[in-house]
């Protein structure tokens, strides 16, 4: 590559956007130069980076300026991070197309192909319906070929990531009954709810506590439903008091003739040259520990094959390969670049 593509982040001081800096920071052939912000209230102020985030102190001196279209043309832009709210990605990725911007939006905005979905799960309605067939769903490992051309790319959620790269493989390998119900309980850090305060996510709330939310009504069963091309799965998430990682606990049941040799092989043939899943066999399972702070996602599972009953096991850090992690890998992809690059 003759010169360092430049990035531009929107949104640097939430949990997903400062992980995007400290990753481009450290990476060798990008060159992150510019940080904006989406917000009103902050529009004439350019604070450093280290100023919002001290963790950035002596590391980035990139001031926060306020949103410029123009001005990401000017400085020949490669991509664009969006880690915005839904809301505030839903108004800005038509405007950043219209200036011939590549686009990597960490919010649900356009994960959803069907406009009508986003009013009942999102809370607000969607206007740009063409962009939302326009979007690429960027699950990296199962739409790689698509994220190469793409010009908008949708990251996906969390906990869709934990639980649909141990089962679109099984899936498609023909390995699970199709007609019976698929229950995928999934643990969340708090860090999953975003920076802003809130009475639910406070210390005192969270800690020496372990319960479910938003059952039967969280924003991202809609994106599972859609990848897995079926709505026999209940999803029910909970909220751990830990600051960042994902457990989930997928409940399957397999087909009669499916064996424990059938789902190592078809999992290592999806997984065994990815760089960023890593199967459990011998027995082990994953563990949050194991993946906190890295872009990998843990799979394992257990079979008892004389009544079809299958248990995946899979974790991410949610922060890493459910949001950051994975959108740097979806941009390394998209600029032609060895996909492990600032992620290893």
């Amino acid at each position: 590559m003759s010169r360092r593509p430049k990035i531009a982040i929107v949104g640097a001081s939430g949990y997903s956007g400062a992980e995007i800096v400290a990753i481009l920071l450290r990476h060798p052939l990008v060159e992150l130069n510019t940080l904006m912000t989406a917000n009103q209230e902050r529009q004439g102020a350019r604070p450093q980076i280290s100023d919002v985030l001290p963790q950035f102190l002596e590391v980035s001196d990139l001031e926060i300026e306020p949103l410029d279209f123009d001005e990401l043309r000017k400085r020949d832009i490669a991509i664009v991070f969006l880690a915005t709210p839904n809301e505030t990605s839903h108004e800005l990725v038509p405007q950043l197309l219209e200036h011939k911007l590549k686009v990597i939006d960490l919010s649900g905005s356009y994960r959803l192909r069907e406009k009508g979905l986003y009013s009942r799960w999102y809370g607000f309605e969607h206007h740009f319906p063409a962009l939302l067939d326009f979007a690429v769903y960027g699950l990296t490992e199962v739409n790689r070929q698509q994220i190469r051309a793409a010009e908008l790319l949708a990251n996906p959620g969390c906990y869709p990531t934990s639980i649909l790269l141990p089962l679109i493989p099984l899936q498609r390998g023909g390995l699970l009954n199709s007609d019976a119900d698929i229950i995928c309980d999934s643990k969340s850090g708090v860090s999953g709810a975003g920076k802003s305060p809130s009475p639910n996510t406070h210390f005192s709330e969270v800690t020496e506590s372990f319960k479910a939310y938003n059952v039967m009504r969280h924003r991202h069963t809609p994106e599972i439903w859609q990848e897995l091309e079926t709505a026999n799965l209940i999803f029910t998430p909970h909220l751990l008091p830990i600051n960042r990682g994902i457990l989930s606990t997928i409940y399957v049941k397999t087909r009669k003739t499916t064996t424990d040799s059938m789902i190592t092989d078809c999992l290592l043939q999806a997984y065994n040259r990815e760089p960023f899943v890593r199967i459990h066999r011998n027995g082990t399972l994953p563990e949050i520990k194991f993946v906190a702070h890295t872009n990998f996602c843990d799979i394992g599972w257990k079979l008892d094959a004389d009544r079809s009953n299958l248990v995946l096991i899979s974790a991410i850090d949610n922060i890493g390969k459910g949001a950051a992690g994975q959108a740097v890998q979806n941009m390394n992809v998209m600029l032609g670049i060895e996909e492990t690059l600032g992620l290893l």
